[in-house]
């Protein structure tokens, strides 16, 4: 089965090593949501859907890419975010969008990124060396466990 991982990572790289990590594990396809073309969507059986946290919620890219796609039948997703916090509740958003597509979610994934953003920056960042390796490798694993579920 084929698997395709779009992945917005835009400051620091965080959550592109997260995506890059996955996508060796699950021998994926990585690309940006520009690069992501709704008719090669329809190739994969397995699509991941990662991007830094803003505000609660992922990057506009993946965002206007999920609700700009049509409804799928029998294709499972994962999400997979970076933020300061590492909270799970930021990926409900969206797994409901992608439910709402169709998409049964497989499951979700998340990790502390290194933030100096706006205020963060006046103290020099929160979370710096996160991704760190342990990340990295918590990634792999939920990769392996998507695998060992014939997600793919």
């Amino acid at each position: 089965m084929k698997t395709l991982i779009v992945c917005s990572s835009m400051h620091r790289g965080n959550t592109k090593m997260i995506a890059e990590a996955m996508a060796e594990i699950l021998d994926a396809d990585l690309m940006e949501p520009q690069e992501a073309d709704l008719v090669n969507l329809e190739q994969y059986d397995l699509v991941g859907f990662g991007s830094g946290v803003y505000g609660g919620r992922p990057h506009k890219s993946i965002e206007k890419f999920v609700f700009g796609l049509p409804r799928f039948r029998g294709r499972k997703a994962f999400v997979f975010s970076t933020s300061w916090r590492g909270k799970p509740s930021y990926n409900e958003y969206l797994k409901n969008k992608l439910t709402c597509k169709g998409f049964d979610v497989a499951g979700d994934f998340c990790c502390k990124g290194f933030n100096c953003f706006g205020p963060f920056k006046l103290i020099g960042g929160l979370n710096k060396g996160r991704p760190n390796k342990e990340d990295v490798e918590k990634a792999r694993d939920f990769a392996r466990k998507l695998k060992s579920q014939e997600c793919i």
